[in-house]
């Protein structure tokens, strides 16, 4: 399952997410959901406990100005990964 986390991580219900992620699944953050990537974050250490694949969209990143703070365990993708991202996974839930 895909998951796409879009908002910042400090309002929603990240716990909830934790719940459904499961290995094998691929988490995306994009939007705001790029600050869930913040090196030496509890809430990053939470997601990559989790199991589950985590990638964030470069173009929101850099939009935000993060680059030198996102952590190297986040594997990063362009616009086309993200559409290859999305055709690998059938069912997908927007956080």
């Amino acid at each position: 399952m895909l998951y796409t986390l879009l908002h910042s991580p400090w309002q929603c219900d990240l716990d909830s997410l934790l719940l459904l992620l499961q290995a094998g699944d691929d988490l995306l953050l994009l939007q705001d959901g790029v600050m869930a990537a913040l090196e030496g974050t509890p809430m990053l250490d939470k997601l990559c406990a989790s199991g589950a694949t985590l990638w964030i969209l470069e173009e929101d990143v850099l939009a935000r100005g993060l680059a030198a703070q996102i952590s190297t365990k986040v594997a990063s993708l362009d616009y086309t990964g993200f559409v290859t991202l999305t055709t690998k996974h059938p069912q997908q839930v927007a956080w």
